[in-house]
């Protein structure tokens, strides 16, 4: 027979559970992107979210970003769905409380179009995120893109995203 599952045990499988949640977010974000679905991508943040992103700007507000998404859509993909393919990968998430958590995962963004001897990656970078509940619901707050490759352009706080001298794994608890 097995014993129950402790206190401890219980508390850090709804942690999971929260990070499970936040990490939906970032591959809905992924997924809505790359299908030309910018409604309901922009859906995905906050009112007041602040999106970094490079060449391409600093947004704000959920209105701003679902414009500018909608402009890099039509601009850079034709409005064509999985013209690219924005692969994230390695998603951290710490929680820092009840409604608020931090991140980062990988960006691998590749190009569907490419003939087959051609190469299709064409940027590699990093996303460095906030998190908050709104209504029951984990949106994105802020979303810093540092492009790694092939053009080095990131902000300052690429080693240090979230203030706290590095990124840390959470204790296993």
């Amino acid at each position: 027979m097995t014993p129950g599952l402790t206190d401890a045990e219980i508390d850090r499988l709804r942690l999971l559970l929260v990070e499970d949640d936040i990490r939906k977010v970032k591959i809905l974000y992924s997924q809505l992107m790359d299908a030309g679905r910018i409604d309901e991508l922009a859906q995905l943040f906050t009112e007041d979210a602040v999106c970094v992103f490079g060449k391409f700007g600093e947004w704000h507000g959920r209105a701003q970003i679902r414009e500018n998404f909608g402009a890099v859509d039509r601009d850079h993909h034709g409005g064509v769905p999985f013209h690219a393919m924005h692969a994230t990968t390695d998603h951290w998430v710490e929680v820092t409380g009840p409604d608020t958590a931090h991140g980062r995962s990988y960006l691998l963004d590749l190009i569907t179009e490419k003939a087959a001897d051609e190469q299709p990656l064409v940027i590699l970078g990093t996303y460095d995120e906030t998190y908050r509940k709104v209504n029951g619901q984990w949106l994105i707050e802020r979303c810093v893109l540092q492009f790694l490759w092939p053009n080095n352009d990131v902000t300052g706080d690429l080693v240090d995203p979230f203030g706290q001298g590095g990124i840390t794994p959470s204790a296993a608890g």
